[in-house]
């Protein structure tokens, strides 16, 4: 949801200068989504270490690289079906090894950990679903159906449960709540859209 508000802004201010350095210019963007995985899974490691700093460090690094890779194919015209099904399948590599980050941090955290867990599954189901049956209308390689919780609403739950740990339970059970909710919404639209298109 933010991502369809603040995208265009983000781009233009942020992202457009960056993509003109002489150094991402030399950059292959799977290197980028590489770095964003590594980055993922250290923030996973240094959750499980108890080193919150850290945590919240490479979360937001590689919540940006991330958000740079794609653009950097684009610019350079260097998208490939390749790069984003490694994009995609590192995002879910990345979310799942915060999640279990954030149940190593306090085992006790189990069940909360197991639904956020269970939300995103169905929810990346339904995205999937959605998509290969969807046209593609959107600048990415793919077709993006926006919901409740994409992935910056997910970066700043996770966010917001490393800086408050006294919290993590409510904000658990409202990041599954609201993951659902988007996975329910986004297959009620699509059946609509289905059923519409052949009355």
């Amino acid at each position: 949801m933010i991502d369809s508000y603040l995208r265009s802004p983000y781009q233009k201010i942020i992202i457009n200068p960056i993509l003109r350095t002489p150094l991402l210019k030399r950059t292959v963007p799977n290197a980028l989504t590489t770095l964003a995985l590594i980055t993922g899974l250290l923030t996973g490691y240094f959750l499980f270490s108890q080193r919150i700093i850290l945590s919240i460090v490479f979360l937001t690094l590689s919540g940006f690289l991330d958000t740079l890779d794609g653009s950097l194919a684009r610019h350079l015209h260097k998208t490939s079906d390749t790069g984003a099904a490694f994009d995609i399948f590192s995002d879910r590599v990345v979310e799942t090894a915060i999640i279990i980050g954030l149940f190593l941090y306090a085992p006790s955290r189990g069940m909360q950990a197991l639904l956020m867990l269970a939300s995103s599954y169905l929810c990346v189901t339904s995205f999937l679903v959605v998509g290969i049956f969807s046209g593609n209308d959107s600048e990415k390689s793919f077709h993006y159906s926006p919901g409740i919780i994409e992935r910056a609403e997910a970066f700043i739950f996770f966010a917001l449960m490393i800086l408050f740990p006294s919290f993590f339970t409510a904000l658990s059970y409202l990041y599954t709540a609201l993951v659902l909710t988007t996975a329910a919404i986004r297959m009620l639209q699509f059946y609509k859209q289905k059923h519409l298109t052949t009355l």
